[in-house]
């Protein structure tokens, strides 16, 4: 008898299990590693929507945890994960540029983005109207994080690598048993595989098909992160991520031609330096149409819970919203109201589950 079985191991199953860890709590986990968007994703952390110039969802709550949660998870795993970088947003016209400092001076917003000009100085990109700085932002290495956890859990015989089969799981009145498991409690992880989920499939987690470029740059020479059409984050060696695409139909992991060439189309917009394609990758992100996460308890099951729903920003809200879960499963606090998927409960009642 566990604690707790955890399905999935992206962002949300890693940060749920350092937390339980973290807390003294035994788990087995079940991942077969099919779900792509954590590790395809850019990783980068950034407390506001570039787009719009304005505040993330629950954003300095999530900026108070995050640091030292993968400060921790550095230290324990030996690698390097949490590298901060400069984000800078670039303006396309004066108005952009106005637009920005009135959204600084806005509640909340002053300490997360920089009042300063910062004019271009880079020759290999245009931007006659310079950039605004984003604070307290970098890029958490995602793939290294889930190889590295992976093989922390198989060194402990933590992890069942397979595929979830629901027909096994059993949910008696109390606790679980899934095959020689048995567990005081579930909780799905599964990212847009809750699409399989039996459970939980009435939730209205849509997904959006992301991809990714990686390019060789030499002339480049760019350390902090630039966003414009597309964003380039910089990786070392003359490396560059560029990305990325937001396709609702698609739901394959195959990347696409189509996709390359708008990459590409956006990034000549502003790139004046050559550049070449060594790597594309793409990746369903487990969306939601209301855009906040899925956390919370089954309306039928007692023991059985989701943590889901991430989007674009599961670096800063998986560390999160696994806390609230943690919090909500063994005291009893209450989570916040707009990612409690009680919020679903008459789509339940409507559609129905298992």
């Amino acid at each position: 008898m566990v604690d707790y079985l955890v399905v999935g191991l992206g962002l949300a199953g890693i940060s749920f299990c350092e937390t339980l860890e973290r807390n003294g709590k035994s788990f087995r986990v079940i991942s077969d590693h099919s779900q792509k968007a954590s590790t395809v994703a850019g990783g980068l952390y950034n407390p506001v929507i570039l787009k719009r110039f304005t505040l993330s969802w629950r954003a300095h709550e999530q900026l108070t945890i995050l640091p030292a949660f993968y400060a921790g998870l550095e230290k324990k795993l030996g690698v390097a994960l949490d590298h901060p970088l400069r984000v800078l947003r670039r303006f396309v016209s004066a108005k952009e540029q106005n637009g920005w400092f009135e959204a600084s001076d806005k509640p909340g917003m002053g300490e997360l983005m920089s009042t300063d000009l910062i004019s271009n100085t880079n020759p290999s990109i245009d931007a006659p109207f310079g950039y605004g700085e984003v604070l307290g932002t970098g890029r958490l290495d995602t793939e290294l994080l889930q190889e590295a956890y992976r093989q922390y859990l198989v060194k402990k015989d933590l992890l069942v690598p397979e595929t979830f089969d629901f027909d096994a799981l059993e949910l008696p009145e109390t606790g679980v048993v899934y095959k020689d498991v048995q567990a005081r409690q579930i909780v799905l992880a599964m990212g847009f595989g809750l699409k399989q989920d039996l459970y939980f499939n009435y939730l209205p987690l849509n997904g959006t098909k992301g991809e990714l470029l990686t390019v060789k740059a030499p002339k480049l020479n760019e350390t902090r992160v630039i966003k414009s059409s597309v964003f380039i984050i910089p990786l070392g060696d003359d490396l560059y991520r560029i990305g990325a695409t937001y396709k609702w139909q698609d739901k394959t992991h195959l990347p696409t031609e189509a996709a390359r060439e708008e990459l590409e189309t956006k990034l000549r917009s502003f790139l004046k330096c050559d550049y070449q394609v060594v790597d594309h990758v793409a990746g369903i992100r487990p969306t939601v149409a209301d855009r906040r996460p899925l956390v919370g308890r089954h309306p039928a099951y007692k023991d059985l819970y989701v943590l889901n729903g991430f989007g674009s920003r599961g670096v800063m809200i998986a560390p999160y919203a696994s806390k609230a879960l943690y919090g909500f499963i063994e005291s009893g606090k209450e989570l916040p109201r707009d990612m409690d998927i009680e919020r679903f409960r008459k789509r339940y009642e409507k559609h129905g589950a298992v």
